[in-house]
């Protein structure tokens, strides 16, 4: 394996450093976009039940801000609850925003290194082909072994590049749709709890 690597030439480092720094990334979101993280089940039933109980003190306020995604966003919408209807969807919606942003931390990474890699792979393509065509003008084609080094360099770095890029795009659109149902749930569920404290609707969880 490291013969291969060695023999792809140069560009095979900015490929290698774009799978390293790809797969930290993709592990690192499916620790961040675990289900239980973002939206844990019955939430919304149990900030109800503590909120008609009147048990929402500060410390109660905290765990649900840091606990999820979805408790952050519930917390900004119950601390402004005594504004009205229509500030309180502003705090969630603000909030909202915050936290799709959490969300799609490294995704344009992710996304970047999937876009660059083929073309690093490109490039790699481009020197290996000049090394061989300038092995051929200064040796002639006497000697094939010259050619086929320049040959081996641009199928190497072309299938790497492809490697690493290939894997980026699946998850950084599995994790772009992830992130999309995610938001679509909490805003049904943010948009539950306002409509229950304002009395719009019944308290059905």
């Amino acid at each position: 394996m490291f013969e291969i690597i060695q023999s792809g030439g140069w560009l095979m480092l900015p490929i290698l450093a774009c799978s390293v720094v790809a797969m930290a990334i993709i592990v690192e979101r499916f620790w961040s976009l675990q289900k239980l993280k973002v939206l844990p089940p019955e939430l919304l039933a149990q900030v109800w039940r503590l909120w008609r109980e009147r048990k929402f003190d500060e410390p109660t306020l905290r765990r649900l801000r840091n606990g999820s995604s979805l408790g952050f966003v519930l917390a900004a919408g119950l601390v402004n609850s005594h504004h009205g209807r229509d500030v309180m969807k502003e705090c969630i919606e603000e909030a909202g925003r915050q936290v799709v942003h959490r969300l799609e931390r490294f995704l344009n990474t992710l996304g970047t290194i999937a876009t660059i890699a083929p073309l690093l792979g490109l490039l790699g393509t481009v020197v290996g082909m000049i090394q061989a065509f300038s092995s051929i003008v200064s040796n002639g084609v006497g000697d094939p072994t010259l050619l086929a080094g320049g040959i081996s360099v641009a199928l190497i770095t072309t299938a790497a590049g492809l490697v690493v890029a290939i894997p980026s795009v699946v998850f950084h659109r599995y994790f772009e749709r992830l992130v999309d149902e995610y938001v679509v749930t909490m805003e049904a569920e943010a948009l539950k709890l306002v409509d229950i404290i304002h009395g719009q609707r019944e308290a059905v969880l």
